[in-house]
């Protein structure tokens, strides 16, 4: 059965997308970018997953999230989306990839930290049903502050 087009495409990131994945962090971020070493050791890392979105064949948006032993808890650690790309669903898309993938790996909750002076990410988050815990003054490398939302993952749930 053919896809959706307008259902964006996620699947996991290879080490062929490592280039187009430091083009997007470029573009999409001031400060706190991955560095190629780390896409490197994310995409091959047990404790990492990273999704990538978009067209056939383009990298137009990415997802990581760590693991840790012995926890029942996901970090989603970076969400970006490109310029050309948002408004389309694909963040909500690689939400919800993220989250299945947390899911089957038997975790119960995933977390994420967001800076405060992103509204339209704040906004995905809060309609995605994640919840507000903590406000952290200074979190970000250029002394943006953030904060810290928390959802529960439901079994079986979207």
């Amino acid at each position: 059965m053919p896809r959706n087009p307008t259902v964006p495409a996620i699947r996991r990131a290879t080490r062929a997308d490592v280039d187009a994945l430091l083009a997007l962090e470029e573009a999409t971020f001031d400060c706190d970018r991955i560095s190629r070493a780390q896409w490197r050791r994310h995409i091959g890392s047990d404790s990492a997953a990273v999704f990538v979105g978009g067209a056939t064949g383009s990298t137009d948006a990415a997802a990581v999230v760590f693991y840790r032993r012995n926890t029942h808890s996901a970090r989603l650690y970076s969400l970006a989306v490109g310029s050309h790309a948002r408004g389309t669903g694909l963040g909500g898309a690689l939400l919800a990839a993220v989250e299945a993938d947390a899911r089957a790996r038997g975790c119960t909750s995933m977390r994420l930290e967001v800076r405060a002076d992103n509204p339209s990410a704040i906004a995905l988050y809060e309609r995605r049903g994640y919840a507000r815990t903590a406000r952290l003054p200074g979190f970000y490398e250029d002394g943006a502050d953030g904060w810290r939302y928390v959802k529960v993952l439901a079994p079986g749930a979207p």
